[in-house]
């Protein structure tokens, strides 16, 4: 049964070596494999097969997320590591890019080299 199966993710790029240089550098997944059609990383036991596409137009809402324990400092990690969060009009965000929902759950929301959007969120 797949509720039994691992789930593995997929992302466009159409550039494995900056895709690469931010999901393993920039993010610190683990590095698993690259071949001519995709870039493959883990995540704690998930893994995130970057598929390599001659063009794509990224979505315009989050494709990937992580569940973390503390936003605040994951955030502030990601900044270090040179990674920029966004920002959107009308949705209050404090000074790290972190929105609080109506649930309590917090999000902030980024963009890798290609235009796909991720988050990280705390519930």
């Amino acid at each position: 049964m797949l509720s039994e199966s691992e789930v593995m993710g997929f992302i466009p790029t159409k550039d494995g070596t900056k895709a690469r240089a931010f999901y393993e550098g920039k993010l610190g997944l683990r590095y698993i494999s690259d071949d001519q059609f995709a870039l493959v990383v883990e995540s704690r036991g998930t893994f995130i097969r970057i598929s390599k596409v001659d063009n794509f137009t990224p979505a315009p809402f989050t494709i990937l997320g992580w569940r973390v324990q503390n936003i605040k400092n994951e955030v502030r990690d990601l900044i270090a590591r040179g990674v920029s969060f966004e920002r959107f009009p009308g949705l209050p965000q404090d000074d790290l890019g972190i929105w609080a929902s109506p649930t309590g759950a917090r999000v902030a929301w980024f963009k890798d080299p290609d235009g796909n959007v991720l988050s990280v969120s705390q519930h």
